[in-house]
């Protein structure tokens, strides 16, 4: 039989309980084989080199001035969101704040595996500070906004980048979407407290840090945003501007 429900999944096909458990084991023996593939790349995203941090960053944050060693307080690792705000924006970028909704929860725990947590912003902190508010976060965020910070690690484009049409995203030459980009940084802080840069990814390299994508990659309709033309986020609003 079939299911003539919503227009978009009109017609799905609606078998009897063996089939469907049938089907189903074939699935979950591709989602085992994706899940040591995974491993596999985890393990070798670890073994990449280091580079060392040279530049003395001082960012400005709820304590006042700290460098980029400071940030990590008692623990050797530290992941950095980094988080779309341009000096001359009053709010957020709307997408970072769709990432950010899930992060409240999880500087306690990645604490007990030796790790801090970071958001930062390019910002003044006045600024990022009264944004946390309205959206009711808790976790760390500092600016940047007197460093080369964003520029060093690729998540803030020049003007004449922007104007250019071109400039170094992603690890390849090409267009940027604006002054700002998504990103995720990591670092390692060792005894003598040197920090070396282990890690960067950016875009689609993000998407492991939004629990909410994961949870809509379970539905029958997915992410459901084949319908939003060539920004498939374009729904997206930050939590407290959805009117229904």
């Amino acid at each position: 039989m079939r299911n003539d429900g919503s227009s978009d999944i009109k017609n799905h096909a609606v078998v009897a309980s063996k089939e469907w458990l049938a089907a189903r084991t074939v699935l979950l023996a591709k989602e085992k084989e994706f899940t040591r593939l995974r491993d596999e790349l985890s393990r070798q995203r670890r073994e990449l080199p280091w580079e060392k941090v040279e530049k003395p960053y001082a960012f400005d944050g709820p304590n006042g001035k700290q460098t980029l060693a400071q940030l990590f307080g008692k623990r050797r690792q530290l992941i950095v969101y980094h988080f779309m705000f341009d000096p001359e924006w009053d709010a957020g970028c709307k997408h970072c704040s769709f990432w950010a909704d899930n992060f409240n929860g999880i500087p306690r725990h990645v604490e007990h595996r030796d790790a801090a947590f970071v958001a930062i912003s390019r910002g003044p902190y006045e600024k990022l500070a009264a944004y946390k508010k309205r959206m009711g976060w808790s976790f760390n965020w500092v600016s940047s906004l007197h460093t080369d910070f964003n520029y060093d690690y690729y998540v803030t484009s020049t003007p004449e980048e922007v104007q250019k049409g071109l400039g170094y995203l992603n690890y390849t030459m090409q267009k940027p979407y604006g002054p700002e980009t998504v990103g995720i940084s990591v670092f390692y802080k060792d005894e003598a407290g040197d920090v070396f840069h282990t890690y960067s990814c950016y875009r689609r390299g993000v998407d492991m840090l939004n629990a909410a994508y994961h949870y809509m990659d379970l539905l029958p309709k997915g992410r459901d945003e084949a319908d939003q033309g060539p920004n498939p986020q374009a729904w997206v609003q930050r939590h407290d501007e959805y009117t229904d």
